[in-house]
């Protein structure tokens, strides 16, 4: 078994959105997210998806995507992102999916000997587009985050991995709520996404031990 991770695969099944007018990363999608997932992972392996999954605004809309997603090799996690609008409801949305997705919140989820936990997370205090408006969010976001490694030290397990959607800092790597958090459960690897585009200032935060990776699908 082996552990991927690849955030923000923005699929549009049912009202399409072409992804390349956002930069010439996003040629080709989303045939080549699927062409790549197949020649990777094998049915063995975990696949963490931390969020900006589907453009659809409602579940029903969101389902195409989510089975084409099901229809991959592996294990899936899923995570909400700040696009992800139809993920309202986490009840009905685990009674929709296929049985080889997993949908993470407020919880952990163990597969094996591995625990995989998070939250969406948000914008960090310190960042350039902060807002006070901000400031109520991020502490839930930060709660959340708590809330979700508690049930994972509950499920034992050698691995544990942090999925989010947000970067768990600002562009200057200053500590954060989710950085305190994060030192003090020393978990085995973060993954993160959300920003895209070529970005010379964003560096991946330093967080005790733990193998940080920036996994936006660009």
């Amino acid at each position: 078994m082996r552990v991927f991770a690849i955030a923000d695969p923005h699929l549009s099944s049912v009202q399409p959105k072409p992804m390349d007018i956002f930069g010439g990363n996003w040629e080709g999608h989303p045939q080549i997210f699927f062409d790549g997932w197949r020649e990777v992972i094998s049915d063995d392996d975990i696949v963490l998806v931390p969020g900006d999954i589907s453009w659809a605004m409602h579940l029903a809309d969101a389902l195409p995507d989510l089975r084409a997603i099901a229809e991959l090799p592996g294990q899936k996690v899923l995570l909400r992102g700040n696009h992800d609008y139809w993920w309202s409801s986490i009840s009905k949305l685990r009674a929709a999916l296929p049985d080889t997705i997993y949908a993470l919140q407020n919880d952990a989820l163990r597969l094996d000997d591995v625990v995989i936990a998070g939250t969406r997370g948000w914008t960090c205090p310190g960042s350039f587009d902060y807002k006070q408006a901000d400031e109520k969010i991020y502490k839930r976001e930060v709660e959340r985050l708590k809330l979700s490694l508690r049930a994972a030290e509950k499920m034992g397990g050698e691995h544990l991995l942090v999925m989010l959607h947000y970067p768990p800092t600002n562009a200057k790597l200053e500590p954060s709520g989710f950085t305190e958090v994060l030192e003090a459960a020393r978990p085995d690897a973060i993954v993160f996404g959300h920003i895209h585009g070529e970005r010379p200032d964003l560096a991946v935060p330093k967080i005790a031990d733990a193998d940080v990776h920036f996994v936006a699908a660009d």
